[in-house]
């Protein structure tokens, strides 16, 4: 198993980054939160885990050693797949969903992209006793992302929506909607975020 990746970062974007270990580029897939946390700095770490099915062996990554041990507890559910845990993870911080789940508030986990009311009430029914058992994680500062030109933005908005499962119709859309409330000086991090929460 792959514990933790150390080494450059070759390419960032909101849902993957490339990590150049001694001359092997591993593709990992992240989540938002993870994303507005990577500096563009040469060195990088991440936690890792392996999903291994049997057409594809997909790493996932995190900054942090909660977003994932947050993460594994997910995919631990019937019903919750890794994508489905990383748009959890993209959609709210631990603290949110960890809040989310020990007061029972099915609605938050619901109002993500693609999560029913059944799978709301699963995660929350068999995540509460844990959660409650090895106390919430302490909310972290908010973390803008870089500020980018408007069109650029909203092409890089555009993709990351596109790649988490959006039609394009619908993506441009959603940003559309949080531009107009948020203004051009919103962060990528901030209008993906705003974006995918905006979805019906």
């Amino acid at each position: 198993m792959i514990t933790y990746l150390k080494g450059k970062l070759a390419f960032k974007d909101p849902t993957h980054v490339i990590i150049d270990v001694h001359g092997i580029g591993y593709e990992v897939k992240i989540s938002l939160n993870t994303f507005g946390k990577i500096e563009d700095k040469e060195e990088i770490m991440l936690h890792t885990y392996l999903h291994i099915k049997e057409d594809a062996h997909t790493l996932y990554g995190f900054k942090e050693a909660s977003e994932k041990k947050a993460f594994l507890n997910l995919i631990s559910i019937s019903g919750v797949g890794a994508s489905t845990g990383l748009m959890i993870l993209s959609s709210l911080t631990v603290p949110e969903l960890e809040q989310a789940i020990s007061a029972g508030d099915h609605p938050t986990i619901q109002r993500v992209k693609g999560i029913g009311a059944k799978t709301a009430q699963r995660i929350v029914l068999e995540l509460k006793d844990k959660i409650l058992k090895d106390g919430i994680a302490a909310p972290e500062g908010v973390t803008q992302g870089f500020v980018q030109n408007s069109n650029k933005l909203k092409q890089e908005a555009l993709q990351a929506l596109i790649t988490l499962g959006f039609t394009k119709a619908q993506a441009e859309k959603n940003i559309m909607t949080v531009l107009k409330k948020s203004g051009p000086d919103v962060s990528l991090e901030a209008l993906i975020k705003a974006s995918l929460k905006s979805s019906s």
